[in-house]
């Protein structure tokens, strides 16, 4: 069985860390260098650094923020936030970043995927899916989750793969900043429909949350933000208890 990944996420408004719930009401969590230099000495698996204003205020991520994060960690991380091309991705990679993270610029247009696939491997390419559920059915949404679409959860992650993406990140807008535990219905649907690995976003609340996800949720590594900003949970107990529980962990 695979090590399942603890993956803290950064979301960065005007350069500072922010979380919310259910994508609004924003606060400050800190500065994000100092942040990923914490949680990189403290047993994190990988990072996350999303700029959640980046494709809403058509501005790019700043490349300059990922160098000086790149400078202070030692463990792999993820950049994402108004990545629309070939040219977005070699600058982000070039100032340190290991992967990228596309949503809304995938959504629009598919073949993006492909091209970034084919340029620099499915194993640095990440597709973000932010979706709800409407009518009992997983919508996909874009813009931080403010434009719903008529896209499928489900169809859009197997296209995801026939794409050649190397993950998915999955976020429950229904479930993100509420602490009541990921979505593990939809997550061990996706799981059992795709063969890429699935993180899974939204919910963490508890270290139970964490277990659940693993287990019924069959996902291969599990996002946080407010719980680790806020020291809700140190990322070595919630290792610890993992372990305890008989979930293979990276300690």
């Amino acid at each position: 069985m695979l090590t399942k990944r603890i993956i803290p996420c950064l979301d960065i408004k005007d350069g500072r860390t922010v979380k919310g719930v259910n994508f609004v009401d924003l606060r400050d969590a800190g500065d994000p260098v100092e942040l990923a230099a914490i949680y990189a000495q403290e047993g994190a698996d990988e990072l996350v650094f999303l700029d959640i204003s980046a494709t809403e205020e058509k501005r790019k991520t700043l490349a300059e923020l990922v160098y000086h994060v790149g400078e202070k960690v030692n463990i792999p991380f993820t950049v994402g936030g108004g990545i629309s091309s070939i040219e977005d991705v070699d600058i982000l990679l070039q100032n340190g970043a290991d992967k990228v993270s596309i949503n809304s610029s995938a959504v629009k247009r598919p073949e993006l995927i492909n091209e970034l696939v084919a340029k620099f491997g499915s194993q640095c390419i990440v597709v973000a899916i932010d979706a709800k559920q409407i009518d009992g059915h997983w919508k996909v949404h874009l813009v931080g989750g403010k434009v719903p679409t008529e896209r499928d959860l489900f169809e859009w992650a197997q296209e995801v793969e026939e794409r050649g993406a190397g993950e998915i990140l999955f976020t429950s807008m229904d479930h993100d900043g509420t602490k009541n535990g990921f979505a593990n219905q939809a997550l061990a649907k996706l799981s059992d429909l795709v063969n890429i690995p699935i993180i899974a976003s939204g919910g963490a609340g508890a270290i139970s949350h964490f277990t659940d996800t693993f287990t019924d949720g069959k996902a291969d590594a599990a996002l946080a933000a407010s719980i680790f900003h806020f020291k809700e949970i140190a990322i070595k107990d919630l290792k610890t208890e993992l372990k305890e529980e008989g979930i293979p962990v990276r300690l």
